[in-house]
C-alpha cells in the first residue's frame, strides 16, 4: 500500500482491505510505524513505542471485528493496557506496566485494533493544550507553531497527520472535542455511562469524564462507539438503551430537527469572528438540509457552573495525587509536579465534604436546565472553542496560581465542559478552516442518551459538506 492510499482510507476502509486479503495487518502496521518514525520528530504525538508487542499481535490470530488489523494508538490517560505504562503525562506517576486491561481496552482488542504506542498528553490532562514537562509539546499538523488542543492532543495530532485513521481519546472537560476542533477531526463525547470505566474505577472524575476516539470519518466514530459501549457489572451509571448498531442506524436520514445555535458565549460576550462565521455557516447548512434553525441557548448560569466544576475537578485531582503519593512515598511539590498542577492540587485539598456535595447539587441544576432546553430543541449548535487554535506557549504550566495561569485562555473553552457536567453526548465536526488554514470546529449537543441523532445528522452533513479530502501538509 502506498503512502497516499493509507492516509486516504479510514479505519473501516483499512479493515475491509484486510478482510478481502488485499493487505495484511502486518503491512498496515509497517506503514503506521514508518509514518510515526518519519513524522513524530516534528509532531511529538507518540510518547511510548510498543512496537514489539504490536508485531506479535499483527502476526497472530486477530479477532474478527469491525477494525481487524487497523493500527491504533492509546492515550496516556486512564486506559490500562497490559504490559504498558499509563502515566497521566506526569513524572509523578511511575512507569509501571499495567497488569491487566481496562474493560474498554478489552473491547478495543475484540474490535481487532492493533495498538502500537501511547500518545502525548498534558500533565494529568488538566489543560486544553498538550504541552507538559514530562513529554514536551505536541505540535498541530496544520501549523506546527500551534496547539493540538488537549488533553487528547497527541492522539489528535497522530490522526490528523495520517499516522493512524483513529486513536483512543477521553473527555473530562472537552478533551475529545477540543483537540478534534484544533486538528480538523470528528470527536464524539458519549453520554455518561455509555462506556465503562472499569474495573479500576467506578467512574472517572465523579462522572465528568468518558472515553472513545478521535477519527476522520463519522462512520469510524459510530463503529468505535459500537465496539466500546456497554454496561459492565458494578458500573454506577447505565445510559439509555442504544440501537443494535450505531453504525447501521446512523445511515438513516434524521427527522427534521429543531436546532438552536449560539453566536455568543453564555454570558453574552463575543466569540472570535472565525468561530461566529463557522457557526453561522453551519446553521445555514442545517437549514438548507431542511432542519428548523434559530438562535437559542439554554439559560445556564456560568457564574455558578465554573466554580462548581472546578471544585469537583480539583478535589478529584487531589485524591489521585494523594493516592499515588501514598503508594510511592512521594510528597507532592514543585520537585515532582508542574506549578499549575501543584496549585490545583492545593486548591483541591481545601475543598471540604460539604463544599463538594454542594458543588454536585449545583451541577445537577445545570443538567436540569439543559434538559429543559432540549424539550423544545433537539440539538444545540455552538462553536467548539471560543477562538482558533492558540499558539504553543500561551499557558504558563509553572504558574502556581490557577487564576493567573488560566487567564490567557479564560475565554477559550466556553462550552465543552457543560456536557461533562450534564452527561450529554456532544460531537465536534471539522466543517471549517479559517484564512490561516487552521481548523475551526463546531459542536452539536444532544439530550442525554441520544448519540444516534448526533450521528445521523453528522452523517448527513458529512455527505453534504465532506471534509475527508482535506489534509494537513507536514514538512519533515
Amino acid at each position: 500500500m502506498s503512502f497516499s492510499e493509507y492516509g486516504r482510507t479510514d479505519g473501516l476502509g483499512l479493515a475491509e482491505l484486510v478482510a478481502s486479503k488485499a493487505i495484511t495487518p502486518s503491512e498496515l502496521l509497517e506503514e503506521a510505524i514508518a509514518r510515526a518514525e518519519r513524522l513524530n520528530p516534528v509532531l511529538n504525538a507518540v510518547v511510548f513505542k510498543d512496537y514489539e508487542r504490536a508485531w506479535e499481535v499483527a502476526k497472530g490470530a486477530l479477532p474478527k471485528g469491525p477494525f481487524t488489523g487497523v493500527p491504533f494508538l492509546l492515550k496516556d490517560i486512564f486506559l490500562n493496557a497490559v504490559g504498558t505504562p499509563t502515566r497521566q503525562g506526569a513524572g509523578f506517576f511511575p512507569a509501571f506496566p499495567a497488569t491487566h486491561d481496562s474493560y474498554l481496552m478489552a473491547r478495543f482488542r475484540k474490535a481487532g485494533f492493533v495498538p502500537f504506542g501511547k500518545t502525548n498528553v498534558p500533565e494529568f490532562g488538566l489543560v486544553p493544550t498538550t504541552e507538559g514537562k514530562l513529554y514536551g509539546a505536541a505540535h498541530n499538523p496544520w501549523n506546527l507553531a500551534h496547539s493540538t488542543g488537549g488533553s487528547s492532543g497527541g492522539s489528535a495530532a497522530a490522526v490528523a497527520a495520517g499516522i493512524v485513521p483513529l486513536a483512543h481519546a477521553n473527555d473530562g472537560g472537552g478533551s475529545i472535542r477540543i483537540p478534534a476542533s484544533c486538528c480538523g477531526l470528528v470527536g464524539l463525547k458519549p453520554s455518561r455511562g455509555r462506556v465503562s470505566c472499569g474495573p479500576d474505577a467506578g467512574d472517572a472524575m465523579d462522572g465528568l469524564s468518558i472515553e472513545l476516539v478521535v477519527s476522520r470519518s463519522v462512520r469510524d466514530t459510530a463503529a468505535a462507539l459500537d465496539a466500546a459501549m456497554g454496561y459492565e457489572p458494578g458500573d454506577p451509571y447505565s445510559a439509555p438503551p442504544p440501537p443494535a448498531s450505531y453504525l447501521q442506524a446512523s445511515k438513516d436520514k434524521p427527522k427534521r430537527l429543531r436546532i438552536g445555535f449560539a453566536r455568543k458565549k453564555l454570558d453574552g460576550s463575543a466569540l472570535h469572528p472565525d468561530c461566529v462565521a463557522a457557526v453561522e455557516r453551519t446553521a445555514k447548512l442545517c437549514a438548507d438540509l431542511g432542519h428548523t434553525v434559530e438562535e437559542a441557548s439554554p439559560a445556564l448560569d456560568q457564574g455558578m457552573l465554573v466554580p462548581a466544576f472546578m471544585a469537583i475537578w480539583c478535589a478529584n485531582l487531589a485524591s489521585i495525587i494523594d493516592l499515588i503519593a501514598r503508594l510511592t512515598g512521594q510528597t507532592p511539590s514543585l520537585n515532582n509536579l508542574e506549578g499549575l498542577t501543584l496549585g490545583l492540587y492545593e486548591q483541591g485539598k481545601k475543598i471540604g465534604a460539604s463544599d463538594y456535595l454542594q458543588a454536585k447539587m449545583m451541577l445537577n441544576q445545570v443538567a436540569r436546565t439543559a434538559a429543559k432546553f432540549h424539550q423544545t430543541h433537539d440539538l444545540w449548535l455552538t462553536a467548539t472553542l471560543g477562538a482558533p487554535p492558540v499558539k504553543l506557549g500561551v499557558l504558563d504550566m509553572e504558574e502556581r496560581d490557577p487564576q493567573k495561569a488560566f487567564a490567557p485562555l479564560i475565554d477559550y473553552v466556553p462550552y465543552t465542559a457543560i456536557q461533562n457536567v450534564t452527561g450529554q453526548p456532544a460531537i465536534n465536526l471539522p466543517l471549517h478552516w479559517n484564512d490561516d488554514r487552521l481548523p475551526i470546529g463546531v459542536q452539536f449537543v444532544a439530550p442525554y442518551g441520544d448519540e444516534l441523532t448526533l450521528l445521523k445528522l453528522a452523517t448527513q452533513i458529512e455527505q453534504s459538506a465532506p471534509w475527508f479530502a482535506r489534509y494537513a501538509t507536514i514538512k519533515v
